[in-house]
């Protein structure tokens, strides 16, 4: 969160006031709240059929998210945010006026709809499905891809139709891997998203001439003893890439690529917003590298996933939230940058799959007031905090005590200080956290929890989830669910043909307004 932070007051400086199961160089991209708050987004396009078409993805990323990440931009930037709080008397707040949300860009578009979520089985669908209806324009069962309830039927994809019918390039980004749902979505058809190694041959016969982010999950299949996918694309034409700086000198003279992070996190993922150092790849790099791949004269598809987003959400990080849809509006500037140059041809849509977690603005121990300003405190995503700290307190039998001077330098969090420290902890919330330390520090199995523990603690490990709980809350924050839920996603479009996507309407005419007005069949 400091990085967001520095990077937000550079650019009011610079410009003024202006995925889906839970899991389990050139220049590195501009810092992501410079370029994805208050820049210029308009795109005059013309009233045609745009050739250059992007689709950005927030999985799990509804109304919620991408409002949280503006508020809490705006907080920062608000030198009055705290006196005005509802809870100060009027005579104390001597004046101060909240000044509001700092929106991301493309909250700034031209057109904002709505699309309806469910699916065949669900009105809280997984990433599957919903990916399903918007490439497909078909709904099906939760854990299903392209096919149909039967899982006997597939459906062509929106991506797969531009390839074979109009020949236009095609790329295929996520933050995740890179046969995920959501990614899968756009390529494969399967009856069930766990085919990871299915996926991968269907994504090299696919063709597409870009696929970037996240490691293949189950490259040599199941067992382990299937020829890798990687070898696959290498011998159908993909230059398969797994350094930096290898991804570095890619060019569109280098015909099909498969890029791979080099510095992968958890399940063999990008790493989080809040962990990735300095100098490495960020989302917005891969759709910078994807456009220099795919541009042409005939045109293009690229869908990019900030899948991360609702691995986040499923954990209830708000943190990590709001860094990871700060840099999915990140990867959407360098869209907007193209557009700039080819303002009539090209459209940009950013949505989401579904929404995760039941995240809120507002907690019940907070009242009518929010800290969200607390939220920079947090400089590490749960799930480093699991790996690099955690794992090493019960290897060590830590005590609680010696793990709290962690918790307070990554997450803030203090045993004692001030009365006005918001971040001070009150006794009830120390009590929360030895319990579920003392339980992390077990060998627990969450299959075996019982109801109590799951609603504290989902499957995910005891002590870091309540950590980023209680910061969640002291920010003002709350999760509902460890799960999708059934929320509306938005759809904001910008550019060429974006006026087809204003209104409320069902997930599966994101496919339908696209397939109408790029005349596939």
């Amino acid at each position: 969160m400091k990085r967001l932070l520095a990077a937000l007051l550079a650019g009011v400086t610079a410009v003024g006031l202006s995925a889906c199961a839970s899991a389990p160089d050139s220049a590195p991209a501009a810092e992501p709240v410079e370029t994805a708050v208050m820049q210029d987004t308009a795109v005059y396009g013309a009233a045609k059929n745009p050739k250059y078409v992007f689709l950005f993805i927030g999985d799990g990323m509804s109304y919620p998210q991408f409002q949280a990440a503006a508020d809490y931009l705006g907080a920062m930037a608000d030198p009055d945010y705290m006196q005005a709080e509802p809870s100060i008397s009027q005579a104390d707040r001597k004046g101060a006026v909240l000044n509001g949300p700092k929106a991301l860009n493309f909250m700034n578009f031209d057109v904002a709809g709505s699309a309806v979520t469910y699916d065949s089985c669900s009105f809280a669908p997984d990433s599957a499905s919903t990916a399903t209806s918007i490439a497909t324009g078909y709904k099906t069962y939760s854990g299903m891809i392209n096919v149909d309830e039967t899982g006997t039927k597939s459906y062509e994809t929106i991506a797969e139709k531009l390839h074979d019918q109009k020949d236009w390039k095609v790329g295929v980004v996520s933050s995740v891997n890179i046969n995920h749902a959501t990614p899968a979505a756009f390529y494969a058809h399967q009856a069930s998203r766990n085919n990871y190694y299915e996926i991968g041959v269907e994504m090299v016969n696919s063709g597409f001439e870009y696929f970037a982010g996240g490691a293949l999950l189950k490259p040599t299949g199941a067992n382990g003893d299937q020829t890798s996918v990687y070898d696959l694309a290498q011998e159908a034409g993909y230059k398969v890439v797994k350094t930096q700086a290898e991804a570095e000198k890619v060019t569109s003279a280098d015909g099909k690529v498969l890029l791979i992070d080099e510095h992968l996190a958890d399940s063999d993922a990008m790493a989080y917003e809040l962990d990735r150092e300095d100098g490495q790849w960020a989302l917005a790099d891969y759709v910078e590298k994807g456009i220099e791949v795919l541009d042409n004269n005939k045109g293009f598809f690229m869908m990019c996933e900030g899948g991360k987003i609702d691995w986040a959400c499923h954990a209830n990080d708000a943190g990590s939230t709001v860094a990871d849809t700060v840099a999915l509006a990140d990867a959407v500037q360098v869209a907007i940058d193209f557009a700039k140059q080819h303002p009539s041809d090209t459209l940009i849509l950013v949505t989401g799959d579904h929404e995760t977690g039941g995240l809120t603005i507002g907690y019940a121990g907070t009242d009518y007031d929010t800290y969200l300003t607390n939220l920079t405190s947090q400089t590490i995503s749960y799930a480093q905090f699991d790996e690099e700290y955690v794992a090493k307190y019960k290897a060590n039998k830590t005590p609680f005590e010696t793990a709290m001077k962690d918790v307070e330098k990554l997450f803030g969090l203090k045993m004692s200080g001030s009365a006005d420290d918001k971040l001070v902890l009150t006794d009830y919330e120390i009590q929360r956290l030895k319990t579920a330390y003392n339980l992390a520090m077990t060998d627990y199995d969450s299959d075996q929890y019982t109801q109590e523990q799951y609603v504290l603690y989902g499957t995910y490990n005891p002590f870091s989830v309540t950590v980023t709980h209680i910061l969640n809350n002291k920010s003002g924050v709350d999760f509902s669910s460890y799960s999708h839920t059934g929320l509306p996603v938005a759809v904001f479009a910008q550019g060429a043909g974006a006026e087809n996507f204003g209104g409320y309407y069902d997930n599966t005419e994101i496919y339908t307004k696209l397939a109408s007005m790029l005349k596939v069949k």
